[in-house]
């Protein structure tokens, strides 16, 4: 397990280093990882890195990549938008020799059409966004604030929001609200991998078993 780093497009021009998680030993399959999103990252971080040393047993390399904004970025989350992530993920493809890629729940709404790829329990990001205001809802009520869904979609299309911790520009808004995985990839629901997804834990957690699942799953498709 190795960080590297990758350059990635500015909106504007140049390129920003990014960084990621790899392991890489030359191998002709290198699958990209697109890592949940948001709040589910930090909650899908370790199944995620003990996916990979999975396949990196069955003789497939593998890297999970910081978007622009999070994580490690230095780049502002609330500048970025469907586009920056679309672009930045196709860079790392390129960047690092992608042979396939797999998204995790949110990160399957950025996964390119040109790779064969895969999504794992994917979802719509208007689902995504309706979560991360009902997490503000919930707060705001036990801090005895009023605050209603339709304030927080107007105030986050119009100027940006920030919730759960993450501050989302307006075009962010208004792009998830639209974004649904596309049909071209291989879904892995996550009946496939038994129990419940841990990205409805409330702290981050981890499952051999359905780290062994996916990590078979996706082995059995990308090993000749």
């Amino acid at each position: 397990m190795t960080p590297a780093c990758w350059p990635c497009p500015l909106p504007h021009g140049g390129t920003a280093e990014e960084y990621a998680l790899t392991f890489g030993r030359g191998r002709s399959a290198r699958l990209l990882i697109v890592p949940a999103l948001f709040d589910e990252s930090n909650r899908l971080r370790r199944f995620t890195v003990d996916v990979m040393r999975r396949l990196d047993a069955a003789g497939i390399d593998s890297l999970a990549i910081d978007l622009p904004g999070c994580n490690e970025s230095l780049q502002p989350l609330e500048a970025q938008d469907a586009q920056c992530w679309t672009r930045a993920i196709m860079a790392a493809c390129t960047h690092f020799g992608a042979t396939h890629v797999l998204g995790i729940r949110g990160g399957a709404l950025f996964v390119p059409a040109d790779l064969p790829a895969w999504h794992y329990a994917p979802v719509k990001g208007a689902s995504i966004l309706r979560q991360m205001v009902r997490a503000r809802l919930l707060a705001a009520r036990e801090a005895g604030r009023e605050e209603t869904r339709e304030g927080l979609m107007k105030l986050a299309l119009a100027e940006g929001i920030e919730l759960a911790g993450y501050r989302l520009g307006p075009q962010m808004a208004q792009d998830l609200e639209g974004l649904t995985p596309a049909g071209t990839a291989t879904v892995i629901a996550q009946e496939q991998l038994g129990g419940a997804g841990l990205w409805l834990r409330a702290e981050p957690g981890d499952s051999a078993e359905q780290s062994d699942a996916l990590a078979s799953a996706l082995a059995a498709e990308i090993t000749p």
